[in-house]
């Protein structure tokens, strides 16, 4: 049904686009949002298969947002998680200062599995929970149902919050590459919604 989903969407923004002039379209979750300089900086999703995302193809995608605010959705939440892995003990992180993906070995506290969004242990929660003096990181991740406490080496507790969260899935239609033409918000997009 997602992946249903998935295709009904693009093909939507494809059709929007009318007959004359067919451009591409590009997905990806994003890392950076610079609002005044209009400038929007993704993880291009390498399969584009909804519900098995693969963010591993650098460099970054630098697109302008499209100038008339008809064409964009909802401004996109900024994160550099890309991958978490409970089975491996692993989070993915982009590296904004490398501008490298990493991939860093955790040790867990707590694992609830099969949280869904409305489940008192998140509900009106803002994640990640980062408690510097415990040296541990709580993260809550809809799309997997997982709420997870882990613990990392205290170098990394200088890093922004944002790195631990992920960041929102946007979809860009464009006809020049590093030039939107529109943006969708998929996170942030309800097409079922009447």
């Amino acid at each position: 049904m997602k992946k249903f989903a998935g295709f009904i969407t693009a093909a939507a923004m494809l059709m929007l686009v009318g007959c004359n002039e067919m451009g591409k379209v590009v997905q990806g979750r994003v890392v950076a949002f610079d609002k005044d300089a209009k400038k929007v900086t993704f993880i291009e999703d390498k399969t584009a298969i909804p519900g098995k995302p693969d963010y591993s193809i650098l460099p970054p995608d630098v697109y302008t947002i499209p100038s008339d605010e008809n064409e964009m959705g909802p401004a996109p939440k900024v994160g550099q998680r890309l991958k978490l892995d409970t089975d491996k003990n692993t989070i993915t992180i982009f590296d904004m200062a490398s501008q490298q993906i990493k991939e860093i070995p955790y040790t867990p506290v707590d694992k609830k599995e099969k949280v869904k969004k409305d489940n008192p242990l998140v509900k009106d929660k803002k994640f990640p929970i980062v408690d510097k003096n415990a040296k541990t990181i709580e993260i809550y991740s809809k799309r997997q149902e997982l709420l997870v406490k882990l613990s990392l080496p205290e170098e990394y507790f200088a890093m922004k919050d944002e790195t631990w969260d992920a960041g929102d899935e946007i979809r860009i239609y464009y006809k020049e590459p590093g030039k939107a033409e529109r943006l969708m918000n998929v996170s942030k997009t309800d097409i079922f919604k009447k």
